[in-house]
């Protein structure tokens, strides 16, 4: 059983460009980067799939000095008229062969009417300027988890799918999403994940694949590591990450250690160009652009809530749960909003951000910030009617505009509010499922 993503819109845009230049998918391993290529590639005349970390398939970067010879003898050996349709080309894990790396930028010149692809599970190791990434000559397209949206249609509930999209969502259809919301925030959004569930509805039969993937990041630091010492660091902050996750963190110690904070740093950092965490730091103005304070803490964010639930032993005691907003501390559905609002972005250089004022008297902490439009508006996440909103109604006093959003276990109300110093502003409630579409709720509230 194959679910398609909302990835695969994204994917026949860019086909559909003119000007399209080679695009490389970045993200995780595990995230369904090639799943997601082979079923697009259903959608061509001809599709032709080289894994780089075969040597028969690497040998056509290898033996060959011009790429003309290479893409000569690839429709050679694939038996292809070049004239024959439209092809698409997806070389996958990339990061093997770095002479076809190198060679993207020549796909571009010489080749436009080839479609072609690029994904590698440590891809990101190649970004770094010292290599010869053919910079100006690609695109980049981000792949996450899976939505919660893709999450509703995978399991067969289309019509929930759909009534997801209708902004305002109508009110006798947030108690059902909210139950299978708490289905899907217990799971978390790894597409194996997902597929197993859809197919058995047996939570039983998940563990072995949560274990296979941890075991497989894990496994991974070697390619990562230069030497011991780097791979037990690596090791160490990999095993800690879904504890840590969900909060601010100190890269003194991290994970009960006695690593300090220049490894510990490095190490982070590492892991968050695999894309398996994002180091979220603060910004401390209230208007755009939202500018990270590199030298406060930063909040963790890791690949998957699920993953983060499992790891922390938490995904029982969130089986039957009504309000994930008291969840270990509110920790678990503020993780997922930062996670919904991450499966909104598809390009590399879109980033959460939170908003804090520390001061010795008077500190306070937003959950999120969303540029929109002109304005940084404040996201905050409850746990009910009775969650206290003091962080946020300091931000409206110092912010240059009136709109406010929080997410919360009730239904949409979009009502006026007043600061204690008596600033007025328009304070949106959504169900805390809907953290992913807070664009398009922010444009219609801005409408009423």
């Amino acid at each position: 059983m194959e679910f398609e993503r909302d990835i695969i819109k994204a994917l026949r845009t860019w086909a559909q460009r003119s000007n399209r230049k080679p695009l490389v998918l970045r993200g995780a391993r595990q995230v369904g980067k090639t799943t997601a290529v082979r079923l697009f590639g259903k959608e061509f005349d001809n599709f032709v799939l080289l894994n780089l970390e075969r040597s028969e398939d690497r040998a056509y970067f290898t033996r060959f000095d011009r790429i003309e010879t290479a893409v000569s003898a690839i429709f050679f050996d694939q038996n292809i008229d070049p004239k024959s349709g439209r092809t698409l080309l997806f070389i996958d894990e990339i990061q093997a062969e770095p002479k076809a790396v190198f060679w993207l930028r020549y796909f571009y010149e010489q080749f436009p009417y080839l479609y072609v692809i690029a994904a590698g599970s440590l891809l990101e190791t190649l970004l770094e300027p010292k290599n010869a990434f053919p910079v100006g000559r690609v695109e980049y397209l981000v792949i996450r988890p899976v939505s919660f949206s893709e999450f509703l249609r995978a399991i067969g509930e289309t019509a929930a799918a759909n009534i997801l999209e209708e902004i305002p969502l109508p009110e006798f259809a947030v108690p059902k999403l909210f139950d299978l919301f708490h289905i899907y925030a217990l799971i978390g959004g790894m597409p194996e994940i997902v597929q197993e569930y859809a197919i058995n509805k047996d939570l039983t039969r998940l563990k072995p694949i949560y274990n296979t993937l941890l075991t497989a990041y894990q496994d991974d630091v070697q390619k990562y590591a230069s030497g011991e010492a780097r791979s037990q660091i690596l090791q160490h902050c990999i095993r800690n990450l879904f504890l840590e996750a969900g909060g601010r963190i100190k890269f003194q110690g991290f994970g009960h250690s006695n690593y300090g904070s220049r490894e510990t740093g490095e190490a982070l950092r590492t892991l968050e160009k695999a894309m398996l965490c994002h180091l979220v730091f603060p910004a401390t103005q209230t208007t755009l652009p939202p500018l990270p304070d590199l030298k406060r803490q930063p909040y963790l964010q890791v690949l998957d809530t699920g993953l983060m639930n499992f790891f922390c032993g938490l995904q029982q005691s969130l089986i039957g749960t009504k309000n994930l907003g008291e969840a270990f501390q509110g920790k678990v559905i503020h993780h997922w909003v930062g996670q919904q609002i991450l499966a909104n972005f598809d390009s590399p250089l879109d980033q959460l951000n939170f908003w804090v004022r520390e001061k010795n008297q008077s500190s306070a902490e937003v959950d999120f910030v969303l540029p929109f439009e002109n304005r940084l508006v404040p996201v905050e996440v409850k746990s009910g009617k009775s969650g206290k909103m003091r962080a946020l109604q300091i931000y409206m006093d110092a912010c240059d505009h009136d709109f406010a959003v929080r997410l919360f276990a009730e239904k949409i109300a979009l009502h006026p509010a007043v600061t204690p110093s008596g600033k007025k502003y328009s304070l949106l409630n959504l169900p805390y499922f809907l953290g992913g579409q807070l664009n398009e709720y922010l444009v219609w509230m801005k409408k009423k």
